[in-house]
C-alpha cells in the first residue's frame, strides 16, 4: 500500500455514508471518533475514507477546511503504517469532534491513537466470532 490517496480511496456513496452510519460501528479518541463499516467494493479497494468536522462547531469555511485538510493528510500518512496487511475491506468516516483548532503534530498522534484502538477493537473481533 502506497502513501497515496487516490480518488478510489475516497468514501463518495450516499448509500454508503448512510449505511455506515447506520449500521457502523465506532472507536473514540477525543478528538477524532472513526466510524467504520466492513463492506465489498466493486473496485476492489481495502479502504475508503470521509473526512468531516462539524458545521455547528466550526462556524468557518476556512476553519472546517483546514481541520478536514490535516485529518486527510495524517489518513494518508499512517495509512500504510497500519492497514499494509489488511485483506479486509473498510468503508470509514473520520468525524473532528473538538470545539477547539488542531496542529498536524495532536492529530498525527490522535490518529495513530485511533488506528491502534481500531485494530485492537477488529482484531478481538475477530478472535471472538472464529
Amino acid at each position: 500500500m502506497s502513501f497515496k490517496y487516490s480518488k478510489r480511496d475516497k468514501l463518495k456513496s450516499k448509500k454508503l455514508i448512510e449505511q455506515l452510519f447506520n449500521e457502523g460501528s465506532a472507536v473514540t479518541v477525543y478528538p477524532l471518533r472513526l466510524i467504520y463499516l466492513k463492506t465489498e467494493f466493486e473496485d476492489d479497494s481495502v479502504l475508503k475514507t470521509a473526512v468531516s468536522v462539524s458545521k455547528k462547531l466550526h462556524k468557518t469555511a476556512v476553519a472546517r477546511n483546514r481541520i478536514k485538510r490535516l485529518l486527510r493528510e495524517t489518513y494518508r500518512l499512517n495509512k500504510p503504517l497500519y492497514f499494509n496487511n489488511s485483506s479486509t475491506s473498510y468503508a470509514f468516516m473520520i468525524l473532528y469532534l473538538s470545539k477547539d483548532g488542531t496542529t498536524f503534530a495532536k492529530l498525527n498522534n490522535n490518529i495513530k491513537l485511533l488506528f491502534r484502538k481500531f485494530l485492537d477493537k477488529t482484531s478481538n473481533n475477530e478472535k471472538t466470532s472464529t
